[in-house]
């Protein structure tokens, strides 16, 4: 893969820092399921997505989980940036979403990207401005929505991404990334079901109609 290609096709990068990156960074291949971030870990690389999608999430202590956001196909993790650049541990955990090839930076390159390249800037600021609006949403969601229509805006988001109908997912996975609990979960995909709009089967929901 030509990955100068894949960030001019995915990022608003000029030439200059699209090949600054590649030559700074190495491209890792992830499966899905992979850890690419933990909680409490010191930040040695910025990822940049090349391909596929990686979910973030926040833990909180007693073990309940919950999804913030994704980073897609020319984006970055912007709390890695900004915690990396700080020197601060992670307050997040990133988990690859669907098989990734992920450009890591060395998180010591960082300062010298923010001195030599002002696009590097503006492409983090427009990323921290996108965090922000979707961390709301998150709020918002938590706040003001029924679980059934957060289930049926998660799963909706899941096929865009994946660009498929058929989400391979626990019942319990999907708990966690809306932060309930999983008999909450199971008992609304049962009721989804029976209205025709998605299908269950072993760790596996397929979309029929989420309009």
């Amino acid at each position: 893969m030509d990955n100068t290609t894949t960030l001019g096709s995915n990022t608003q990068m000029d030439a200059a820092l699209r090949n600054e990156l590649i030559s700074l960074g190495t491209v890792k291949e992830m499966e899905a399921g992979c850890t690419m971030l933990s909680e409490n870990s010191y930040i040695k690389n910025i990822p940049i997505v090349l391909s596929g999608s990686v979910k973030v999430m926040r833990e909180d202590e007693d073990g309940r989980e919950i999804l913030l956001y994704y980073i897609k196909p020319g984006e970055t993790c912007i709390m890695s940036v900004l915690g990396g650049i700080n020197n601060e541990t992670s307050k997040i955990k990133a988990i690859v979403e669907d098989k990734a090839e992920i450009l890591m930076i060395p998180i010591e390159k960082a300062n010298l990207l923010v001195q030599k390249f002002p696009a590097w800037n503006e492409f983090v600021l427009r990323l921290y401005n996108k965090r922000f609006e979707e961390l709301l949403s998150v709020i918002n969601a938590i706040a003001f929505q029924k679980i059934d229509q957060r289930i049926l805006e998660l799963l909706e988001k899941k096929r865009e991404l994946s660009g498929n109908n058929e989400i391979n997912i626990t019942h319990q996975q999907l708990a966690d990334e809306l932060g309930t609990a999983r008999e909450v979960v199971s008992r609304l995909l049962k009721q989804l079901e029976r209205d025709k709009k998605i299908t269950l089967s072993r760790n596996k929901i397929t979309i029929l109609a989420l309009v």
